[in-house]
């Protein structure tokens, strides 16, 4: 090669180098690779038609589910495998530990039963209902059964994890929050989090840095975009619908979250979209701005 063509072909590509971005997903990323739907995001067209709705999520390329339900809904998991994705992450009822003597209700026992015959890797406590987490009494008291729940999630080979919401962002008093609580309170080992980046964001967290921070304790991710122009809000029930977006048309750093999780050690990610118009094509969406990284 001549030395003038030698430098051209050096400067292109050299050019090409600096046009990427600092960090990309790989194609080949674990996350890709185990790339999950919580499958909150299609209740509505689970509930009309499982297996056509399980079949547009594998062939809109996710290669696992998350599902809303353990106990109960083992219809979900088989449907899921037929169509050849793997569940390794369920959510359980959120009652089983924080009103465990509510009426139907299944037991922490049953839960490892079901989880050990799906074969589960992770279980997922979901949410706290209003009443249960408004002082850091109650979440501490919560973080106390969930340290013991996860020590015979321990024994089972399985990891229990906490999703959380914006209310644990929420101030409790004294400078503290719930999240501060539950930071404190939780035993790394036994309780890991399933970090909600939407979440995170609307309760007015930078959620690479709360990712990073949490180095270690972090299992699973649930991705979401957040529109523009939603302020901090603590209270769920009081999100606007359209707050929720598809990966990319919001103003979370997607690069700067995968990066987090690559750097903290989170094992899988799953993508969540709790309200959209059309839900089959958000989930299309999502999946073609994450092949786009």
């Amino acid at each position: 090669m001549r030395r003038r063509d030698f430098l051209g072909t050096t400067g292109a590509g050299l050019a090409a180098l600096l046009a990427r971005p600092l960090w990309a997903l790989p194609p080949d990323s674990r996350y890709m690779r185990t790339i999950g739907l919580q499958l909150y995001t299609l209740r509505n067209q689970l509930s009309e038609d499982l297996p056509g709705t399980i079949q547009a999520v594998a062939d809109a390329g996710y290669q696992q589910v998350e599902p809303m339900k353990l106990v109960g809904g083992e219809d979900v998991f088989q449907v899921a495998r037929d169509k050849g994705l793997k569940v390794t992450s369920s959510m359980i009822d959120w009652q089983t530990l924080v009103n465990p003597d509510a009426q139907g209700v299944p037991s922490m026992s049953e839960t490892l039963e079901a989880a050990a015959k799906e074969k589960l890797r992770f279980l997922v406590i979901p949410y706290v209902g209003k009443g249960f987490r408004e002082s850091a009494d109650q979440l501490k008291r919560i973080a106390q059964r969930a340290n013991r729940a996860g020590e015979a999630c321990r024994k089972a080979d399985i990891q229990l994890c906490y999703h959380h919401h914006s209310f644990e962002f929420a101030p409790l008093g004294d400078g503290k929050t719930g999240w501060d609580v539950y930071v404190s309170e939780f035993d790394p080992e036994l309780v890991k989090f399933e970090i909600d980046v939407f979440w995170a964001t609307i309760g007015g967290r930078d959620p690479a840095k709360t990712i990073r921070e949490l180095k270690g304790r972090v299992a699973q991710l649930h991705l979401k975009d957040l529109k523009k122009g939603i302020p901090t809000t603590y209270d769920e029930g009081k999100v606007p619908a359209d707050a929720f977006q598809e990966l990319g048309d919001g103003i979370i750093d997607w690069r700067a979250v995968l990066a987090a999780a690559e750097y903290a050690g989170v094992v899988q990610c799953h993508v969540e979209q709790d309200q959209s118009p059309d839900p089959i094509a958000s989930i299309g969406q999502s999946m073609k701005y994450l092949k786009s990284l």
